[in-house]
């Protein structure tokens, strides 16, 4: 039997008193109050979420001592920021309340059997072709996309946000295909063209004779991906009764399928992507508080083109290339005045909006430049008045070091000292950046028990 090792740093808690009875029928399971020896298959390091850093510190000497261990971070309750610093530190995934004993064994088999990358398969899977199409160099856009490869470690669920066109779709799949369950079906699933009706057997599908014309058994779609990823898109617009059945497997990871008393099991990772803001359609009812809970784990916020116009110039000739690769045409670029056009309009659409105008344009393209007018845009794209090189720069660096500061306060939980000098700057420097940007230290602390 494989070896688990549990290092409790929170006896008060439980918790691995609990993961052992749930392990100790599948595993040979030893409990310390230390990681000592790591000579265990997997390592878990139970704690308390108010003692963040000292599961942080675990992480790191463990790591220290013996790189290719897998470790498992088990905590009473664990915020978004909490779970990115224990990926970053190099955990394989993250576990919290409640326990179900199947869901724990599964995810803990999963990271004994498929052991850590080394560093440079690492740097291949960054560096692969899902992340590769997501091109960009604003702040706010890598700050996102940087955290895909550490959240594709785990199993937890992801809610990824964004205005339609973003690439929601493109993020989840890149997740997928660079975890453990890349041998597994990506299976996507647009929540807002299932009726709330055929939600049910959409999802767990039936068996013959369970409804009149159901004259063999169908699969759902919750067994498609048994071992892989569903990707629930839109995941606001299901109806009441079908957030509550999607609840229940969720919390249970069992189903029936419509006319049959069998229970089934199925191992998948939940991906789910919202257009609106999910706190939003939590306050109108539109989704249920408990549902938007267990989907959003770990969130990602994806941001509008409008927000990151200094990308768009990139964007553009990705599509170009491809585009005129895959049609074979010597278009080659863009004229001045046609990326002005592009980039000093709104995209309502996006991501994907753009790609749209770039196809087309290509389609039509008479020689090897596109020119302003082979642009398909509404006659208001010219209401944005583009910036000037030195005003856009300065933007963007402005972003960046807001970006970057907000991230190592949080990082640092607070502390002004560690931050600066992580940052390689002095103390006074780091705080006259951090009253430039309105950034109060305060903000990022945490009580300690």
């Amino acid at each position: 039997m494989r070896r688990v090792l549990l290092v409790d740093l929170a006896p008060q808690s439980g918790i691995a008193r609990r993961l052992a009875g749930i392990l100790e029928t599948s595993f040979t399971v030893d409990v310390s109050g230390r990681a000592v020896g790591a000579s265990a298959e997997v390592v878990v390091i139970c704690g308390s979420h108010t003692r963040i850093e000292q599961i942080v510190g675990a992480v790191a000497s463990l790591r220290r001592a013996s790189p290719g261990t897998p470790i498992i971070a088990a905590l009473d309750s664990a915020s978004a920021r909490d779970i990115f610093e224990l990926l970053e530190g190099g955990i394989s995934d993250f576990l919290s309340p409640p326990f179900p004993g199947d869901e724990i064994r599964l995810r803990v088999g999963r990271v004994a059997a498929t052991p850590l990358l080394p560093a440079t398969a690492m740097e291949e899977a960054r560096n692969s072709l899902f992340l590769r199409q997501l091109v960009g160099e604003s702040p706010a856009f890598l700050s996102e996309v940087g955290k895909i490869s550490f959240v594709a470690r785990c199993d937890a669920a992801v809610l990824i946000t964004g205005e339609t066109g973003v690439g929601k779709e493109l993020v989840a799949r890149a997740i997928h295909y660079l975890s453990r369950r890349a041998a597994g079906a990506f299976v996507p699933v647009n929540c807002g063209a299932i009726p709330g009706e055929l939600f049910e057997n959409e999802l767990f599908g039936h068996e013959a004779g369970a409804f009149t014309g159901a004259a063999a058994a169908q699969p759902g779609l919750i067994e498609e991906s048994d071992g892989g990823t569903l990707f629930l898109d839109e995941a606001d617009s299901l109806s009441p009764a079908a957030q509550v059945k999607l609840l229940r497997f969720l919390q249970e990871k069992e189903y029936r399928r419509l006319g049959s008393t069998k229970v089934r099991r199925a191992d998948i990772r939940v991906v789910a992507a919202m257009n609106t803001c999910p706190e939003e359609a939590v306050k109108s009812g539109r989704m249920r508080q408990d549902l938007y809970y267990r989907l959003n784990v770990v969130p990602l916020a994806l941001p509008p083109l409008r927000d990151r116009r200094e990308d768009i110039p990139r964007l553009a000739a990705w599509f170009l290339e491809r585009h005129a690769g895959g049609m074979k045409k010597p278009v080659t670029g863009f004229s001045p005045a046609a990326m002005e056009r592009l980039v000093g309009y709104s995209w309502p659409g996006n991501v994907r909006e753009l790609e749209h105008v770039v196809e087309r344009a290509v389609i039509f393209a008479r020689g090897a430049t596109l020119e302003a007018g082979d642009m398909a845009l509404p006659e208001t794209a010219g209401a944005f008045e583009p910036e000037s090189f030195q005003k856009l720069k300065a933007r963007v660096i402005a972003q960046f070091e807001k970006s970057y500061i907000t991230a190592l306060l949080a990082a640092h939980r607070g502390n002004i000292s560690s931050a600066a000098r992580a940052a390689r700057k002095n103390r006074r420097a780091f705080f006259q950046l951090m009253r430039k940007h309105g950034i109060h230290g305060q903000g990022f602390r945490t009580e300690t028990a």
